[in-house]
C-alpha cells in the first residue's frame, strides 16, 4: 500500500510540476509546486532531493509524449521528406492551441542557463533526440550533408517554438515552407 501511496504523490507532484514549470518557468518555489500538487514538502523531499530533481523527473516523464506527439509512427510508404515535414506540420498545430507557450526542453535550457543542472541534461537529450531524427530522414533521403540540415531544421523548429510560444509569430505554413526550402536546397527526397 506505502508504494502505491509513494507513487501517487509522485505521480502528483510530477503533474504539478510540468504545468507549473511550463506555464510559468522555472523559477517557481517549493511551496507552490506542493501546493498545487496537494503534497507535503516533506513528502516531496522523500521523494527527491531537491526541486533541481523534480523538475528534472518532470521532464524526463514527458519526453516519450514528446516524441510521439512531434514525430509519430507514420505510414511505412511515407518518404524519409514527408516524415521531416510531419514534425512541422505537428508543430505548426500545437503552435495554434491557446495553452502553447513552446517547446518545453527549450524553455528550460534558456531559463536555468546552466549546463550542469539535472533538467539541463534531461533538455539536451530531447533536443538531441530530435535532431537525431532530422539527421536519420535527412540521410535516409539523400541529404548532401545531413549533419547540417539537421542543425539547419533544428534552428528553425527552435526559433519557431520560440516565437510562438512567446505569441510574436504565428506559424501557419511558415516553418513548413521553411522546411520544404531546405529540403529542396538539401536534394532530400
Amino acid at each position: 500500500m506505502a508504494t502505491t501511496d509513494k507513487a501517487s504523490t509522485r505521480d502528483r507532484l510530477l503533474d504539478a510540476a510540468a504545468e507549473l514549470f511550463y506555464r510559468d518557468g522555472v523559477s517557481i518555489g517549493v511551496e507552490a509546486l506542493c501546493r498545487t500538487a496537494g503534497v507535503s514538502k516533506r513528502s516531496m523531499y522523500q521523494l527527491f532531493a531537491s526541486k533541481d530533481e523534480v523538475l528534472a523527473a518532470s521532464l524526463a516523464r514527458r519526453m516519450p509524449e514528446y516524441e510521439a506527439q512531434l514525430a509519430p509512427d507514420v505510414p511505412d510508404a511515407a518518404t524519409p521528406r514527408e516524415r521531416i515535414l510531419n514534425v512541422f506540420e505537428r508543430l505548426e498545430k500545437a503552435s495554434a492551441e491557446p495553452a502553447y507557450q513552446g517547446c518545453p526542453f527549450l524553455a528550460a535550457l534558456v531559463e536555468l542557463k546552466d549546463p550542469e543542472h539535472p533538467a539541463s541534461a534531461v533538455a539536451r537529450e530531447a533536443k538531441e533526440w530530435m535532431k537525431g531524427y532530422f539527421r536519420t530522414h535527412a540521410e535516409d533521403g539523400g541529404a548532401r550533408d545531413a549533419e547540417l540540415l539537421a542543425r539547419q531544421l533544428m534552428l528553425v523548429f527552435d526559433g519557431a517554438s520560440a516565437r510562438s510560444g512567446a505569441r510574436v509569430e504565428t506559424l501557419d505554413g511558415l516553418t513548413v515552407a521553411t522546411a520544404t526550402m531546405l529540403l529542396d536546397a538539401s536534394g532530400v527526397k
